[in-house]
C-alpha cells in the first residue's frame, strides 16, 4: 500500500529510565505502530518523552525529547498530530503523587495545543486520593481514544466517570513482542555454555559463585531444564523471598535445575536477586546450576533470556508478560493487583502473595509446570494467541484515526 505523507506522534510514558518493563512497554508500542500504520497506508514518526532521549534515540533510532523540559515538550506536542499516554501504570498514587498530575499534564497540555491524545493499554490505580479522580476523569472524555489492560482498570474509570462506550479493554501491549524472525517455536539452543561463560554470567558475589561454580561445568553439558527466576523487593520482612528460596531448594532437591536469576529493574532487582541466591543450597549439592543475568541494554536481550527458560517464576508483571507471550509456563507471586489480573486473563491465580507464601506449594506447582510444558501450552494455546491479536488494537485504532 502506497503511504502517505508522514505524521508525527509524541509518546509519553516511563521511558529512559531503563527499566526492562517499561522499555518492553514502548519496543512494543513502536513495533505496532509501524505495523498499522503501514497497513493503514500512512507513516509515523514517533518523538518519545524520555528521561534519557539520548539513549532513547541510540536504542530505538526514533525521536526523542526530554520529558522534564517543559519547553521541550510542548515544541514536540505542537508540530504534531497527537500525543499517545502509555502504556504501563502511570495513573497511580501508589508509589507517590507526582505521578498522576505529571501524566495528566501531559495530555492536557496537547488538549489545549487541540491534539487528538490516545490511551493506550494503560493500567490505571490504585487512586487513592479523590482529589485526582474528577481530574482523571475530566481529561479522558476528551480523549479520542481510550483503551486500559484490565477490567479493573475499565471498572476504575467508569467509576470516577469515564462513559463506558469509550472505553476498550486490551492486553498489555509487550504480549504483541517478539523477537527478530521469531516463530514461537518450541526448539531453542541451550542456555548453559553461555551462562558458563564470563561474558554471560555476571559476577554474583562470593557466595553466589561459590554456589554456581561447582557444578557449572556439568550442568552445562547436560542442558539442565532452565528456571528464570525474576524478584523484587515489597514485604519489609522479605518473607516472601526466603519463602521462595526454600521453594528452589525443595525443587532443587528433586531435579537438578539451572536457576537463571533474571533482574528486570536494575540495580534494585539485582540486590533482591543476591538474597535469594544467598540462600539457596550449594549447586554440588543438587547437580544443577545458579546464575544471574548481566544487565540487558534492550527489550529483546531479555526476551531472548525469558524464552530459554523452561519455566518463569515471577514478581515483576512484565517478567509473566515475557514468558506468556514466549509460551513459556510461568508461576506468579503477587505484590500488587496487576499481577492478579493478568494471570487471570491466563485462568490463572498466583502462587502465593508478598505476604502469604507458601514454599510448598512453589515447589510443587513448579515441578508440575516442568514435567508439563506442553500439557500447558496446550491448555493455554487460545487465551496467548488472543492476547498478542489484541494487543494490536490500540495501534490499529490510532493509525486508523491519523488516517481520516
Amino acid at each position: 500500500m502506497v503511504t502517505s505523507s508522514s505524521q508525527t506522534i509524541v509518546i509519553s510514558g516511563y521511558y529512559g529510565f531503563r527499566n526492562i518493563g517499561d522499555e518492553a512497554v514502548l519496543q512494543s508500542i513502536l513495533a505496532a505502530l509501524e505495523e498499522e500504520s503501514k497497513a493503514a497506508g500512512i507513516r509515523l514518526d514517533p518523538v518519545v518523552l524520555s528521561i534519557d532521549p539520548e539513549w532513547t534515540t541510540r536504542t530505538y533510532g526514533v525521536k526523542a525529547v526530554h520529558r522534564m523540559k517543559f519547553g521541550e515538550i510542548r515544541n514536540a506536542i505542537k508540530s504534531s498530530s497527537g500525543l499517545i499516554s502509555g502504556g504501563g501504570s502511570l495513573l497511580q498514587d501508589a508509589t507517590g503523587i507526582k505521578s498522576i498530575p505529571y501524566y495528566l499534564g501531559v495530555i492536557k497540555l496537547a488538549q489545549w495545543m487541540r491534539k487528538p491524545t490516545f490511551i493506550y493499554a494503560q493500567g490505571v490505580g490504585p487512586v487513592n486520593r479523590g482529589i485526582f479522580r474528577p481530574l482523571i476523569a475530566s481529561v479522558f472524555r476528551r480523549c479520542q481514544y481510550v483503551s486500559v489492560r484490565d477490567v479493573e482498570s475499565a471498572a476504575l474509570l467508569k467509576d470516577i466517570g469515564v462513559p463506558k462506550n469509550m472505553i476498550e479493554v486490551v492486553p498489555d501491549p509487550v504480549m504483541g513482542l517478539s523477537l527478530p524472525g521469531d516463530t514461537n517455536s518450541e526448539a531453542e539452543a541451550s542456555l548453559s555454555d553461555s551462562a558458563a561463560s564470563p561474558a554471560s554470567t555476571e559476577a554474583s558475589g562470593a557466595s553466589g559463585e561459590a554456589k554456581s561454580a561447582a557444578g557449572a561445568n556439568s550442568a552445562s553439558q547436560r542442558e539442565l531444564p532452565v528456571v528464570g527466576v525474576s524478584v523484587r523487593y515489597w514485604n519489609p520482612q522479605r518473607a516472601e523471598l526466603m519463602k521462595l528460596a526454600e521453594g528452589l531448594n525443595a525443587i532443587m532437591n528433586r531435579m537438578p535445575l539451572h536457576i537463571r536469576f533474571l533482574p528486570f529493574h536494575h540495580p534494585i532487582d539485582v540486590e533482591a536477586s543476591r538474597f535469594v541466591m544467598n540462600m539457596l543450597n550449594p549447586a554440588e549439592e543438587h547437580g544443577g546450576e545458579v546464575s544471574i543475568a548481566p544487565q540487558s541494554e534492550t527489550p529483546l536481550e531479555m526476551l531472548e533470556e525469558v524464552k530459554k527458560c523452561d519455566l518463569l517464576i515471577g514478581m515483576r508483571l512484565h517478567s509473566l508478560i515475557y514468558a506468556a507471550s514466549q509460551n513459556v509456563p510461568l508461576l506468579g507471586i503477587s505484590y500488587d493487583p496487576k499481577i492478579d489480573h493478568f494471570l487471570g486473563r491466563l485462568g490463572s491465580v498466583p502462587a502465593g502473595t508478598s505476604f502469604d507464601l507458601d514454599h510448598r506449594i512453589v515447589a510443587a506447582e513448579s515441578e508440575r509446570l516442568l514435567l508439563d510444558q506442553e500439557g500447558w501450552r496446550a491448555s493455554h494455546a487460545a487465551q496467548l494467541e488472543e492476547l498478542r491479536r489484541e494487543a494490536q488494537l490500540p495501534a490499529r485504532r490510532i493509525a486508523e484515526y491519523l488516517r481520516k
